[in-house]
């Protein structure tokens, strides 16, 4: 091998990752509209040109000879059609890792001063990597999803049932058992029923005759999503759309280990330091707030409405926001520029929960 042809792979290494960086980031920033993901991106595009910088761009140019390159001139069909730009995102996110890789190998040879930056640097493109596509995923999944409903066990199984029932027959998308009180077996029992139920509305949506509650990926807005608090064995066990976790709860890898790779994973978060360090560990949606004095749960402190604005101006990983929503406030969150909310007493606690979500709802969509 001449003594130009690392630099040469380097040069053409560094082109390709920097050129694909390029392409994600106008994803991430004009398809996605995420301003925390670009700014991640950006980032990084900026640290590979320094670690490139220190193969001076004279030597890159002497090096390079571009016409009588034998690679310019191969390609297959593939590379010549995208169905959308989400295609385009991901091919571009494998030229990336690629091209890193070869970075980090070959320039062991030319420039092992910075061979370890070029690994550090394709490890964090894997964790970025991750949170696009479970940005792109969650808003999928979660499709129009815009009312998650937290309730209790209630007093009995028959009660919890027939709340459950209304809640679906609202065409809730989320319901949430957040229950400190039940001991395992009956939290089991209840789980069994809201995930049940959740999948006789999903079949009464499809057509199926026998339906098999569980986690389902099947359209946009199609079921009601079941979701388990703070236990991630019994979000396993009852076969759970996924489950909750606050800050003080266990992580989110942990969690994922239990659940599995494919149920959803929440996380409260009540800053927008949390927020953006939720969407790097690994969480498929947020709760965002407290967001104003609520009548079944006791904060410290309300982030309100600004926290709101925070995270409406920067993620778009989906977000419930949570804490005293109302019929009279939701038109508030919905000004800070969301339009999901958590709620509990407002619908649970109403005369009539059906009616009660179906408000919320409407209020929701205007």
């Amino acid at each position: 091998m001449s003594d130009s042809a690392p630099i040469r792979i380097l040069d053409a290494s560094l082109n390709r990752a920097a050129e694909g960086l390029r392409v994600v980031e106008d994803y991430v920033r004009f398809v996605l509209d995420d301003r925390h993901l670009t700014e991640q991106f950006k980032q990084l595009r900026h640290d590979l040109a320094a670690a490139g910088s220190q193969l001076p761009l004279p030597e890159r140019h002497a090096a390079r000879d571009t016409r009588s390159d034998v690679g310019t001139t191969v390609s297959t069909p593939s590379e010549a059609t995208r169905r959308d730009a989400w295609e385009v995102c991901i091919a571009s996110l494998e030229r990336v890792k690629q091209s890193l890789r070869s970075l980090e190998e070959f320039s062991k040879v030319s420039l092992p001063a910075v061979a370890a930056e070029f690994e550090r640097l394709r490890y964090w493109l894997y964790t970025l990597e991750a949170a696009v596509g479970r940005t792109v995923d969650a808003n999928e999944r979660l499709g129009d999803a815009r009312l998650y409903v937290l309730v209790d066990g209630c007093d009995s199984e028959p009660a919890f049932a027939a709340l459950v029932d209304q809640l679906i027959a609202a065409r809730v998308g989320v319901i949430q058992l957040r229950d400190k009180r039940l001991d395992d077996r009956e939290l089991i029992a209840r789980g069994r029923r809201l995930v049940a139920a959740a999948g006789q509305r999903e079949a009464s949506n499809s057509g199926e005759l026998n339906p098999s509650p569980g986690p389902s990926l099947r359209g946009r807005g199609i079921k009601t999503l079941a979701i388990i608090n703070d236990r991630p064995d019994v979000a396993a066990i009852v076969g759970a759309d996924g489950v909750h976790l606050g800050q003080d709860d266990m992580r989110v890898k942990d969690a994922r280990a239990i659940v599995g790779p494919r149920q959803l994973i929440g996380v409260s978060t009540h800053s927008i330091e949390q927020a953006r360090a939720a969407v790097l560990d690994g969480a498929n949606y947020l709760g965002v707030g407290p967001t104003f004095p609520s009548q079944t749960k006791l904060f410290d402190a309300f982030p309100g409405l600004d926290f709101v604005r925070q995270v409406a101006a920067e993620i778009r990983l989906p977000a419930f926001v949570i804490g005293g929503i109302t019929q009279q406030n939701v038109g508030d969150v919905v000004a800070a520029g969301f339009r999901r909310v958590a709620v509990a007493s407002a619908v649970t606690a109403a005369p009539n929960p059906q009616a009660a979500a179906k408000a919320l709802q409407a209020a929701l969509h205007q």
